[in-house]
């Protein structure tokens, strides 16, 4: 790994569907150890961006680095949580399972995994409250648990880099307060984390640097110097006076 290139650095990145641009022409450079949202109205390309950064969709044109290496290289070193929506949750496993598929980059997939991969794996699930469910079946959890789950399993990679496509969206005000307190953990550990995210008021409480996003990218960095008025306005429009508090 290259200490010294950024977890995530992505550049002249255009994305269409059908000839259609649904990301044009992004430049975006990432930190290390910062807790980022990437916030946008609906339709800006927000979750595209996430599964373009991980070849789960075709790029147009530009470069995407992680590390200083394209993803296939970098892989070990990226946890990545999908929108709960994109999951099929009656896919007959449990949740100690679910967890230990995140410990999959360690093993290859022939090796099984150990007492100690297990053991790793139940801690994960200690960390996010779920300990007690870890032989529950994933379609009998409920939402936030669920979600829970798929951050316990992320946790199992022992990621430096870890992209979450709206990991609040569907979960109860004590699992969300728990997923922040989780991520925050994560940043004060030296790592860092990206999150789709779509609520503006509780963006700046949450998250210390922030992509503003619409198709193109609008503005970027530090959220002291980066949300203010006149960015989230051209982000969105100009609809948003009314719904956003913290912006200086």
């Amino acid at each position: 790994m290259n200490t010294d290139a950024k977890p995530l650095a992505i550049h002249d990145l255009t994305v269409a569907y059908q000839d259609k641009p649904v990301l044009w022409d992004i430049d975006l450079s990432v930190p290390s150890g910062v807790l980022a949202a990437i916030v946008g109205p609906n339709g800006a390309g927000k979750s595209t961006l996430i599964k373009a950064t991980l070849g789960l969709m075709p790029i147009a044109a530009g470069t995407v680095q992680m590390f200083g290496q394209p993803y296939a290289k970098a892989r070990q070193m990226v946890g990545y949580v999908p929108q709960r929506s994109s999951v099929d949750w009656d896919f007959p496993t449990n949740a100690l399972d679910v967890v230990l598929m995140g410990t999959y980059g360690q093993l290859g997939w022939i090796k099984r995994p150990s007492k100690a991969d297990r053991e790793w794996a139940l801690h994960c699930l200690e960390q996010v409250a779920m300990a007690d469910f870890a032989q529950r079946q994933i379609s009998q959890l409920s939402g936030g648990q669920q979600q829970r789950v798929f951050l316990a399993r992320a946790l199992a990679q022992r990621a430096q880099l870890y992209l979450m496509d709206e990991p609040f969206v569907g979960v109860d005000a004590v699992t969300e307060r728990a997923i922040i307190s989780l991520l925050q953990q994560l940043r004060s550990d030296g790592k860092t984390v990206i999150c789709v995210h779509h609520d503006l008021d509780s963006a700046p409480e949450y998250f210390d640097w922030v992509a503003l996003l619409n198709v193109r990218m609008i503005a970027a960095g530090p959220m002291k110097t980066t949300w203010t008025p006149e960015n989230i306005s051209q982000t969105y429009g100009g609809r948003t006076q009314n719904l956003i508090r913290g912006a200086a």
